[in-house]
């Protein structure tokens, strides 16, 4: 892999990163984008093992910073050093940073727009035994009523490595890198890919049904679609990796379908399916939407393909829950 140009990888790197997951490649990614950006600074709320950046901060101790569990200064300490010409990468997890600092994130990166990269962890449930403190329920939410603040969500770590790259080396502004899954979720890009910021991936190009999925359920998502397929069915599948962007791409894949499915690792309230149904009613589409969604309320702990499976989040499920709306 190499960052500065274009983000590249091959199918034996995106099977060994997926056995890794999404937190610990990122600490290897910035571990590669550093020796190229000079002016990259990595901050953590105490969370640098948490952000697999135990071999950065030993190799790059005078790129490293940790501030403590004080993710409101870890924001104004960022917001300081991307004045001052950094490239700057923050990260902790996805409550602590979308929530108990959002009036920071809302002044210093949405008002002033200083282009700091927040990392949010284990955004949905895969904080897993953790529990509800750490479940990024409702991040989403919180961030897209920020003026100025680009969202992404990747779908796995090679897409991950693609939205990093993109986000160091462009003007894009302050951003909200969303990580859902954990090690061993499924590839969706098994081989490199064209990624350009803002515009859905296609999938698959089916007629009838539109699925749109955001995050590391793309690949549950990957799954139902080829039992549709099996099954008789073959819907459009979409890669929504940019939340917050201008929705024009949304509206030119709604209008040509009836039936829209949203599928995400976020509540009901607030996400993709938020997104999609503001699209739908302000441009008075005729389409139909049935969101796939977490539930607007607390819920179990436990591992997290358990937890996938209780909020009907697999690839088995999601088939179930489409066959039951056609």
């Amino acid at each position: 892999m190499s960052f500065n140009l274009e983000f590249e990888f091959n199918s034996k790197e995106a099977k060994q990163w997926s056995k890794l997951g999404p937190r610990a490649m990122y600490g290897q990614f910035m571990l590669k984008m550093a020796e190229e950006c000079e002016s990259l600074m990595v901050l953590s709320a105490d969370l640098g093992r948490s952000s697999g950046l135990d071999r950065f901060k030993a190799k790059y101790p005078d790129k490293y910073l940790s501030v403590g569990i004080s993710e409101q200064n870890l924001i104004g300490i960022a917001s300081g050093l991307a004045r001052e010409g950094h490239k700057v990468f923050i990260s902790s997890f996805a409550p602590f940073l979308s929530m108990r600092s959002s009036e920071q994130i809302r002044m210093n990166l949405g008002y002033m727009e200083l282009p700091v990269n927040i990392v949010a962890l284990g955004s949905g449930v895969s904080m897993a035994f953790l529990g509800n403190s750490h479940f990024g329920l409702e991040d989403l939410a919180v961030m897209r009523t920020i003026p100025n603040i680009n969202i992404s969500s990747p779908a796995d770590c090679g897409e991950l490595g693609k939205v990093l790259n993109d986000y160091c080396y462009n003007s894009r502004g302050p951003s909200y890198i969303r990580l859902t899954g954990a090690p061993g979720s499924p590839i969706v890009y098994e081989n490199d890919y064209k990624y350009k910021f803002g515009i859905p991936y296609e999938i698959n190009k089916g007629k009838n049904i539109l699925i749109l999925a955001t995050g590391s359920i793309v690949g549950q998502a990957k799954i139902a679609l080829e039992k549709l397929q099996e099954f008789g069915v073959n819907p459009s599948l979409y890669n929504i990796h940019t939340l917050r962007n201008k929705c024009e791409y949304i509206l030119n894949l709604i209008k040509k379908y009836k039936i829209i499915v949203t599928v995400e690792e976020h509540s009901i309230i607030g996400g993709l399916a938020s997104i999609v149904s503001e699209v739908i009613a302000q441009n008075n589409c005729r389409a139909k939407l049935f969101p796939i969604a977490l539930p607007n309320s607390f819920g179990p702990t436990g591992e997290y393909r358990y937890l996938l499976d209780h909020h009907g989040l697999t690839g088995d499920k999601i088939f179930t829950a489409i066959k039951k709306i056609l």
